[in-house]
């Protein structure tokens, strides 16, 4: 294993994803097709892809978290944006702090602030 390398959100929108997701990571695609979305965050992909069959509950197991400076901050910016919470902001220990919204579209958006995460 190499390392994370793509996170893939499936939404009914396409479009209305695009403008969303690129308010929310201040970020244009580089890549935008009417079959995926894709953008450089960081060095990491985020990509969108349409659902062939809109759903309204989504599955919860899979947790992404996009590293962030201030996660209550980014936590109420989301909101704003028209997020949904998910999990208010709150520390998991030592300085760390993690929270998650719902995109429009039912997908759980992580943020957290870790300090002893380092690139390598």
């Amino acid at each position: 294993m190499l390392g994370l390398r793509t996170a893939i959100y499936k939404v009914s929108d396409l479009q209305e994803a695009r403008e969303w997701y690129t308010k929310v990571f201040h970020t244009k695609p580089y890549f935008d097709e009417p079959f995926y979305i894709g953008y450089n965050i960081g060095g990491y992909e985020l990509g969108l892809q349409p659902e062939e069959t809109p759903v309204t509950v989504k599955n919860e197991s899979v947790l992404v978290y996009w590293g962030v400076t201030n996660v209550n901050q980014e936590y109420k910016r989301l909101i704003e944006l028209g997020a949904t919470n998910h999990e208010e902001p709150q520390n998991v220990g030592g300085e760390i702090m993690v929270a998650t919204v719902k995109d429009p579209w039912g997908n759980i958006l992580g943020i957290i602030y870790n300090p002893e995460f380092k690139l390598p």
